[in-house]
């Protein structure tokens, strides 16, 4: 049947339409089939204290590691049939002819099949009815269900796929599969483990104390002398905190960026002579857990810092607390996140095409001109996008603040207090949260507002052979008396952090020792081989294995996002990539918070395991792999992938084998930064760990409370050692982006002098 196709106009259809039909056909009996498998080869439910290949034995018996189809038919789970039911309505539209009688099907079953599994999976708990109306209208259930097992997250994606390809059958999506699979599948993620645990936490703004919902709690708790105080505009001491927050976040945003963008600047444009030197300390800040910046800090600028006691000695200057507070928060937040503008601002400055600059050379504008005129204006996504992540980062920080700020308050620590201190007043922490959400949105809208629809193609299909334009002498000039002096700054904080694990005790016995090293990673030979004998091997062990998961996926999916927002318009785009950035207006304590509160209970019962974590990893650090994936897109001429679609290649292998290998900075930063985030960050995970799954930082934080500074700090330095070796190894493995520019040769930096002469 398939030899004799036509196509839509009557013609017969040539052998790449062919070849395409069946390699989509069988997608779709592949999904079928697993879908089926997953009813009757895998346990379909979590068991407790148990790993789901521990449990396959069971998968056939009557136990509750049943799979799917004997739980339905044997133990009273009737409402399991409606995926079955499903499945066989897929079956029935997969053996159909491509067309829209198929997507019907193929929507129908799916939609069906995952709706009804989702609807039961909310409503039936692990005591019956999880919804007391529901347990009122039709009576106690005789039967319950746990949580969610791999036979029914392996049926409810295939069920959700088979549903995407029925949209995209029916002409959504231009009819690509590929497509519309990534779009419904990532929407799915991110409702599930973005939107709705956030929302469980946000709810509780709506909520009195008697636990009703009332619009006058919600107001009266948002609308506060605290929050929206001016104070300090009329004369007083003290902001409202919401103020504190906006302007704090907008100065470490214009910041960052600028630092940024000049670091990266020097890094791609500036002498080879110490590059490998400054992208090494530009990075240094993002591998280190946040509290060891703000104790170097302290050490530098505190009121017994060295700065002070300088100031004291060679002035008569009485040390204060100056630091501790705005400053002092400022100060942290730049140095910690000026390393993300970096790595955002260097991929934008690689993919400029030199042939743009040597144009308005050859135009009579020196470089001075053609760098104000032509390269700063194509760098507007990436600084667009730099300003968005900084300023997202600044208003989600907790740790900072909690170091140095003093007493000056910002939302995301009063969040956390809210929480955990002796009020534990939830409806409070939810509607800072709530405040938090809307300075992101606002800011989210304002970044679309001014880049609008605009392109800045850099990168096309055509040859660039050119040569990346040195910076102008005086650009050149005023970069390096910013920037040096800041890595140097930079240098000095860790070479305080780095000696503090080789002292006795910091501040009163510097003497060297290795005693620290050897508390926390010793090795020893026992009766049976080698023993990990240092009390901070589980913890060290875990986080590499639950960051190493995390990263490449979270790197994966952040791309995979910015491509179908860049290349791809469908309705709710909008709504889509806001989505995709959500996590990051949300303080790291409220989403392990709303983490709890949504996964504690079935269908998602993951708290306590280590899989809890790595979702948390991966949904918290999604967005700096969207901003840069989606910066690196606005650089790729569209006509690459339109060549590459019309020489037959699918759309899939497009992406992977013409876009991918373009994006290589973009995804060396989501990569690099999901890692290193996962391997340090403290307050999204706080609430999560447990004594099987402790991590990293968890663990210095325990030392530091029971005052083992020296432990502590030992451990960091180890922390800063692994992860530049896996940035190195990142690299390496990832290597740099081809773009067939040649290296400046002497003739050519000698033509560059002589232009300088003449001008």
């Amino acid at each position: 049947m398939e030899a004799r196709a036509i196509d839509a106009a009557g013609a017969p259809a040539n052998p790449a339409s062919l070849a395409a039909a069946r390699r989509a056909r069988r997608w779709i009996w592949a999904w079928v089939a697993l879908g089926f498998a997953a009813y009757l080869v895998l346990p379909w439910y979590a068991i407790q204290d148990a790993t789901w290949y521990e449990a396959v034995p069971q998968v056939f018996g009557q136990a509750e590691g049943a799979n799917g189809l004997m739980q339905a038919a044997t133990q009273g789970r009737s409402w399991l049939f409606i995926g079955l039911a499903g499945l066989v309505l897929c079956a029935v539209g997969a053996a159909l002819p491509a067309g829209k009688a198929q997507g019907r099907w193929l929507l129908a079953g799916g939609a069906i099949g995952a709706i009804g599994l989702a609807v039961a999976g909310f409503t039936i708990g692990a005591r019956g009815w999880s919804v007391a109306a529901l347990n009122t209208q039709f009576g106690e259930l005789a039967v319950n269900q746990f949580g969610i097992g791999a036979g029914g997250f392996v049926a409810l994606t295939a069920l959700t796929l088979l549903a995407a390809f029925g949209i995209a059958r029916l002409g959504l999506f231009k009819g690509d599969l590929f497509v519309a699979a990534a779009v419904v599948g990532c929407g799915v993620l991110m409702a599930l483990f973005i939107a709705y645990p956030v929302s469980r936490a946000l709810s509780g703004a709506f909520f009195n104390e008697d636990g009703q919902w009332s619009i006058s709690a919600f107001v009266a708790r948002v609308f506060t002398e605290r929050i929206w105080g001016l104070g300090c505009l009329s004369g007083g001491v003290r902001c409202g905190v919401a103020w504190n927050t906006l302007v704090l976040a907008l100065l470490t945003a214009a910041g960052t960026t600028f630092l940024g963008t000049l670091m990266a600047l020097m890094a791609e444009r500036g002498s080879r002579r110490g590059q490998g030197v400054l992208r090494v300390l530009a990075l240094l800040p993002i591998i280190t857990p946040p509290f060891v910046v703000g104790l170097g800090l302290i050490l530098l600028f505190g009121r017994a810092g060295i700065v002070n006691q300088v100031l004291e000695s060679l002035f008569g200057i009485e040390p204060t607390r100056w630091f501790y507070g705005m400053p002092g928060v400022l100060v942290a937040q730049l140095f910690a996140f000026t390393p993300i503008a970096f790595m955002i601002m260097r991929g934008v400055v690689q993919g400029i095409a030199p042939s743009l600059e040597e144009a308005a050379q050859m135009l009579r504008a020196d470089r001075r001109r053609a760098f104000f005129t032509v390269t700063l204006p194509l760098l507007k996504p990436g600084l667009a996008n730099a300003f968005l992540v900084g300023f997202i980062e600044s208003i989600a920080d907790f740790g900072n603040p909690v170091v140095v700020g003093g007493q000056f308050s910002v939302l995301s620590t009063d969040i956390f207090f809210a929480i955990v201190g002796a009020q534990y007043d939830q409806g409070r922490a939810a509607s800072l949260a709530w405040v938090l959400t809307l300075f992101a949105l606002g800011v989210f809208a304002l970044q679309r507002g001014l880049l609008g629809k605009q392109n800045y193609t850099t990168v096309s299909g055509k040859g660039d052979a050119g040569i990346a334009m040195p910076l102008p002498d005086g650009v050149r000039r005023t970069i390096q008396c910013i920037a040096l002096p800041w890595i140097a700054f930079t240098a000095v904080v860790y070479l305080f952090a780095f000696a503090g694990g080789f002292v006795q005790t910091w501040g009163r016995d510097y003497s060297f020792t290795l005693n620290h090293f050897k508390s926390a990673f010793a090795l020893e030979w026992g009766q049976f081989g080698l023993v990990w004998a240092g009390t901070a091997w589980n913890s060290l062990i875990t986080t590499l294995k639950l960051a190493g998961i995390s990263a490449p996926i979270t790197a994966a999916l952040g791309l995979l996002i910015a491509w179908l927002l860049a290349r791809n318009e469908f309705k709710g785009q909008g709504a889509f990539e806001f989505g995709a950035l959500l996590a990051f207006a949300i303080p790291g304590t409220v989403l392990g918070v709303s983490y709890i509160l949504a996964f504690n209970v079935p269908p998602f019962e993951l708290t306590g395991t280590g899989l809890i974590i790595v979702l948390c990893f991966m949904f918290r650090n999604l967005p700096v792999g969207v901003r840069a994936g989606t910066a690196a897109f606005k650089q790729l001429d569209r006509s690459l992938d339109e060549a590459s679609l019309m020489l037959r290649a699918s759309t899939s292998q497009t992406l992977f084998k013409v876009v991918l290998p373009l994006l290589k900075p973009a995804l060396v930063a989501a990569l690099v930064y999901s890692f290193v985030r996962a391997m340090t960050t403290v307050s999204a995970v706080i609430f999560l760990v447990t004594a099987e799954n402790e991590l990293a930082t968890t663990y210095i934080i325990g030392r530091v409370g029971n005052g083992d500074y020296g432990i502590a700090l030992a451990y960091c330095t180890v922390l800063m050692v692994l992860m530049s070796l896996a940035i190195a190894l990142v690299q390496f493995v990832v290597g740099e982006r081809k773009l067939g520019r040649r290296g400046a040769t002497p003739s050519h930096q000698g033509h560059h002098k002589m232009e300088n002469l003449s001008a």
